[in-house]
């Protein structure tokens, strides 16, 4: 049985596309840092999906983690960019949306290949 709990939620960015996340909560926190997993470029085949076993290890360490999909990916509205601006604008929607609904006192952003 996992140290943690898993929930689920949507983040909307500032031009109105929906993101999904999952929330990793460690039932004993070790910091009131949230670490927020960023998958590698969606165009390349990137899904929160591949962020899963960091987030749980984790999790699991006392670390609350979040894992979500680019726009485009998944259960995600919105279609990726060529350029990456546009996903530069999820991670930072996400960001905002962890600051304000989980009170973290840090964050850190951990990217693959992004």
């Amino acid at each position: 049985m996992p140290n943690y709990t898993l929930e689920s939620s949507t983040v909307e960015t500032l031009d109105g596309v929906n993101l999904m996340t999952r929330i990793f909560k460690p039932k004993q926190v070790k910091d009131n840092m949230v670490i927020v997993l960023v998958h590698q470029y969606s165009i390349m085949g990137g899904c929160q999906a591949l962020m899963k076993g960091m987030a749980s290890g984790l999790a699991e360490k006392g670390y609350a983690a979040v894992t979500f999909d680019m726009r485009g990916v998944g259960q995600s509205t919105g279609k990726p960019s060529l350029t990456g601006f546009a996903e530069v604008a999820d991670v930072v929607a996400v960001c905002n949306w962890v600051s304000q609904n989980l009170s973290p006192n840090k964050i850190l952003l951990v990217g693959s290949s992004a």
